[in-house]
């Protein structure tokens, strides 16, 4: 990823083009945006067998058509995979996701629902994308965020959870025109905003001096808001332009969808300057400050620990997996629900 550095007093302090894949600063390790644009189910949930011609099954990223199967045989997605030694934060802003686990915890979420997941000592999961629309397109937009542990934290239990639509924090700002900029608090404080859902336990989101925030803010044509400089004196702060035309950072023009490491000790002042929504997402931090040390799906402090969490997983399978396949989905209805390792019964959003 090329980045551009910039002038010394410019709140930008580097600028990069959008992809796939966002870069992060520390704590934060990866975010991928999926946007993909898949026709209607060939009513299994799949995508039908015509439109899978010419792709790379089982590793297919080609966005051919406008999507990628990724992993996934006929239903899209990511089969059960391991990790260890960080978090996942899975953001769905349209279409459904259905999770499984080596805990026994199930879920299908999505339409502003948020899955985070303590990996911690390990855990396998799948992350599909069951097409439950047979008769109209399906289109399935989602961040997934990498957030660092400590390590002290990286063999902790792993832990489930999810925060639906409905509970997750929004505050909305109007400027001197009336213009409303609406701001949605996954993690970390906003002063305006009710109180953001706990993180898991041993996150590093859940450390009092961590400073983590992850927001999306969204800029009706037109709008300005200033966001308020970090609490922390070493967090990192990285905004992610990805819907809109152009707009003003700190009075510095933006043309086109980037990453923007910005200054986190000053106030920032955000102006839409076009016609179209602006969307954005925050993603800050203190810096955990360790060295890192990643194999694929395993993020730890040498290589050393890199080889035991796969030696580890070759033997253990990390619990092993409870489900009879390696891509499960969860019927035909859409239906958002979590079940909860050990639970007997669905927990289910508040709307339900």
């Amino acid at each position: 990823m090329t980045t551009t550095a910039h002038q010394p007093n410019n709140p930008i302090l580097e600028s990069a083009p959008l992809g796939p894949r966002w870069p992060c600063l520390d704590p934060f390790l990866f975010c991928a945006h999926h946007d993909d644009s898949y026709p209607a189910s060939d009513g299994k949930m799949g995508v039908q067998a015509v439109e899978l011609e010419g792709r790379e099954m089982g590793s297919d990223f080609s966005a051919k058509d406008g999507f990628s199967m990724y992993h996934g045989d006929s239903v899209p997605g990511f089969p059960g995979h391991p990790h260890r030694g960080f978090e996942t934060v899975t953001l769905v802003r349209k279409g459904r996701i259905d999770h499984a686990d080596s805990l026994g915890a199930a879920a299908r979420f999505g339409g502003g629902d948020v899955q985070w997941l303590t990996a911690g000592k390990g855990i396998q999961h799948s992350e599909m994308f069951p097409l439950l629309n047979h008769d109209k397109p399906n289109p399935l937009e989602l961040f997934q965020i990498w957030l660092n542990l400590p390590a002290k934290s990286k063999m902790v239990e792993p832990h489930f959870t999810m925060f639906w639509n409905e509970q997750i924090p929004r505050a909305s700002f109007s400027d001197a025109a009336g213009k409303k900029t609406t701001v949605t608090v996954i993690a970390g404080s906003l002063a305006g905003a009710d109180k953001a859902l706990p993180p898991p336990p041993e996150s590093w989101a859940s450390q009092n001096d961590s400073d983590v925030a992850i927001w999306t803010l969204e800029l009706e044509p037109g709008a300005r808001w200033t966001m308020p400089k970090a609490a922390g004196a070493d967090t990192h702060r990285m905004l992610y332009f990805f819907v809109g035309k152009s707009m003003t950072v700190g009075g510095e023009a933006v043309d086109g969808h980037k990453a923007l490491h910005v200054d986190a000790h000053a106030d920032l002042e955000l102006v839409n300057t076009s016609d179209v929504t602006a969307e954005l997402v925050l993603l800050q931090g203190k810096p955990i400050g360790e060295t890192v040390s990643q194999y694929g799906p395993f993020v730890m402090n040498t290589q050393q620990e890199i080889m035991q969490a796969m030696q580890d997983y070759r033997r253990t399978q990390f619990g092993g997996w409870p489900w009879e396949d390696n891509d499960p989905v969860h019927g035909a209805e859409n239906r958002r629900f979590a079940r909860y390792p050990g639970a007997q019964s669905d927990s289910l959003p508040p709307s339900a």
